[in-house]
């Protein structure tokens, strides 16, 4: 039987096209002409000052880390439930970071814990819109600014998001994009860095180019450049532009698909999770989901891994998620202990992600449904009764 991938990056006709393009340009270093168009559709797509591939998500995290001066002795507040990269970036400057637990519904930063973890050596709150349903931005923007601390979104999941009508990645002073190959866009390894505070772009433009005054040199504003601040090599190839213009271009054909594709498991695995006492995302009514994950929360870890076997006996690859940050190696060394962030360690136990991607066919989907509808949950369920499970929910 022909496996059923958990993720397969869109490749679209232009991408050829471009990719042939972009070395006939003889332009295959940074800031070339398709890393420009990608700049400029981002900056009008969302509406933001200024746009600045990276490339990666986790280099635009560090850029964001530079750009706050984060140092030795400060602070910065992150979900524990994350990827590593949104804590390395901070790590790196000296921070210590301080491990946040996560809501039950969303999955997202607790913004009712965040008030308890703020002291007077916080220097940034950096929130994660999990799956691409935004955290409470409301809130948390109103506790950053009464505690006069950064907030720097990572939106590694939450391109084309919504919160309250507006696009996520919007409302920190800095925010993250990725376009690693899992994600809805993607070119293999990259990012961007969206620079919302216009004061900070000209620094930026200077740490993404070694920490030199380049791109000043290049718009005839000095004659020569020089290194003049922090910074390293965080400009991704115009190829790799190249690939991502393809997508950008056609965007709204790449979500709509994969709308589809969230809103056929939602709406025909209803029935199985409510009998099977499992759990599906939630979504906000004031939030717009960008469809980059489907989901489901298992009763219990043994569950979940026998979901998963189950699975992958029919040919479907299903992944877990992120395993808590407070618990690793790493976090403990800043602290992490058992029970710190209790939503955090129960929700990873029992996630596992179906798979979802641009060109998933009807026919896949199906055979990806009838596995799931066929796992019975209750008859194997020993580790926990049912009504248990709303703690969770």
């Amino acid at each position: 039987m022909r496996p059923i991938p958990f993720n397969r990056p869109p490749m679209l006709e232009t991408a050829y096209q471009y990719l042939r393009q972009a070395v006939a340009n003889n332009h295959l270093s940074g800031d070339g002409p398709f890393t420009q168009k990608c700049h400029a559709t981002i900056q009008r797509l969302f509406g933001v000052p200024k746009v600045l591939l990276t490339t990666s998500c986790t280099h635009a995290l560090e850029m964001a880390a530079l750009l706050l001066d984060i140092k030795q002795g400060d602070e910065v507040i992150v979900p524990s439930f994350t990827f590593v990269s949104t804590v390395n970036a901070f790590v790196l400057r000296g921070a210590t970071p301080i491990f946040a637990d996560i809501r039950p519904d969303t999955l997202n930063l607790d913004e009712n814990r965040l008030a308890g973890l703020l002291t007077p050596r916080t220097k940034a709150i950096v929130p994660v819109h999990y799956a691409g349903v935004g955290c409470e931005m409301d809130a948390i923007c109103q506790i950053a600014k009464q505690a006069n601390v950064a907030v720097v979104e990572d939106n590694a999941h939450g391109l084309f998001g919504k919160y309250r009508g507006r696009f996520l990645g919007t409302f920190g002073c800095l925010a993250t994009q990725s376009f690693h190959e899992t994600k809805n866009l993607s070119c293999g390894e990259g990012g961007a860095l969206l620079l919302n505070d216009a004061r900070l772009t000209e620094r930026a433009e200077i740490i993404r180019e070694k920490g030199t005054n380049r791109n000043r040199f290049f718009r005839g504003q000095v004659d020569k450049y020089t290194w003049v601040d922090l910074g390293s090599s965080y400009l991704p190839s115009d190829v790799l532009a190249a690939l991502l213009y393809s997508q950008l271009e056609l965007w709204e054909t790449i979500q709509a698909r994969r709308q589809q594709v969230w809103g056929r498991y939602r709406t025909e695995l209803a029935d199985w999770a409510d009998a099977e006492g499992v759990f599906m995302p939630q979504i906000p009514e004031h939030c717009e989901q960008p469809a980059h994950l489907f989901y489901l929360l298992l009763p219990s870890l043994e569950l979940r891994q026998a979901f998963i076997a189950h699975m992958k006996a029919a040919g479907i690859i299903s992944v877990f998620h992120y395993l808590p940050l407070h618990l690793s190696q790493m976090g403990r060394t800043f602290g992490g202990q058992e029970g710190q962030c209790p939503v955090t360690e129960m929700i990873s136990d029992r996630l596992v992600r179906l798979p979802l991607f641009f060109d998933l066919s009807e026919a896949d989907q199906d055979r990806i449904l009838s596995a799931v509808r066929s796992f019975r949950v209750q008859r194997r369920l020993t580790v926990q009764p049912k009504s248990d499970l709303k703690q969770a929910g």
